[in-house]
């Protein structure tokens, strides 16, 4: 089976990238290319579709984005064009010439305000630029397949992986640099650990080259919690893992304390039991999952060293 992966330099792209099954051969994309990666800029359609075709994979699995939620605000042309257009280009591409998408989504096409977790097949009311453009995304799919099970949207939230750039790893180098932190509390969900969403995504074309799975599924790590919940465990497991000498203090906070330019869901927990049902996988706690891409990080550091 062939798949045609993009953004294979980010960190959820890493993480399939050393994740792949035995019966696939991976295409990967990335923007700059280099290191072995195919350069594909997904701000062109056109070039989305010429590799497409250039290609013709047996699904595509669209793991890129624009995902820079504040800066989003002020180039909302660059976001739609990344998060949007490609999407629509590769189902386009695909329906014409024949092969499956695999679309990663966010908990930001939420506005967060029902105080209990999302479903599947909720309402999208997104509340910024980036949000509305991964909305966007998902539209164009359905625009095109119309509930042809081949086009699957895959929604997750709060990415953290033991490489690139994410909250768990900024909180990390924070605890060693400060002695105190304040980190808002009254944003709840779920992170999700790059090494599990790889595993979600492969078994998805798995199952999803055999037999119909849900068009919009949800996966992130079980539990809930708050940013603030997230950067004291980050503190304690680092201390645990000899990541770091001693947590730095971790004071709860407000949104309206730590102004952004963009909104963000104050509750934007995903409902994923039918999704876990669908693939066969069990959920493993946020923190357990945290503790191994901590450990995961520290591995590499050792390994570069």
């Amino acid at each position: 089976m062939k798949v045609l992966l993009t953004g294979a330099a980010g960190q959820l792209g890493q993480a399939l990238r050393t994740s792949v099954p035995s019966t696939i051969n991976v295409i990967a994309t990335s923007r700059n290319g280099g290191d072995g990666l195919e350069a594909l800029d997904l701000a062109d359609a056109a070039a989305c579709q010429a590799v497409v075709a250039q290609h013709r994979p047996d699904w595509v699995l669209n793991a890129g984005a624009y995902t820079a939620v504040d800066k989003a605000e002020s180039e909302p042309e660059l976001a739609h064009a990344v998060n949007a257009g490609a999407p629509g280009a590769f189902a386009r591409a695909l329906a014409d010439q024949g092969g499956r998408l695999l679309q990663i989504s966010t908990d930001f096409v939420f506005n967060g305000s029902q105080g209990s977790p999302y479903r599947p097949n909720q309402e999208r009311d997104p509340l910024g630029i980036y949000g509305a453009s991964k909305a966007a995304g998902e539209e164009a799919i359905e625009a095109v397949f119309q509930g042809d099970p081949r086009a699957l949207i895959l929604r997750t939230s709060w990415v953290m992986g033991p490489v690139g750039k994410n909250f768990a790893l900024t909180m990390l180098r924070l605890h060693r640099e400060r002695d105190s932190l304040g980190v808002v509390a009254d944003q709840v969900g779920c992170p999700s650990s790059t090494l599990n969403l790889a595993r979600a995504c492969w078994q998805s074309i798995q199952r999803g080259s055999q037999g119909t799975l849900p068009p919009v599924m949800h996966w992130c790590d079980s539990g809930a919690a708050s940013w603030y919940d997230v950067s004291v465990a980050v503190g304690e497991l680092g201390a645990e893992l000899g990541l770091l000498d001693t947590p730095a203090s971790v004071q709860p906070i407000q949104t309206s304390d730590y102004p952004t330019p963009a909104a963000r869901p104050s509750y934007s927990l995903l409902d994923c039991n039918d999704t876990r049902k669908a693939l066969e996988l069990s959920g493993e706690h946020w923190r357990t999952a945290l503790k191994t891409v901590l450990q995961s990080t520290a591995q590499a550091s050792g390994s570069a060293s």
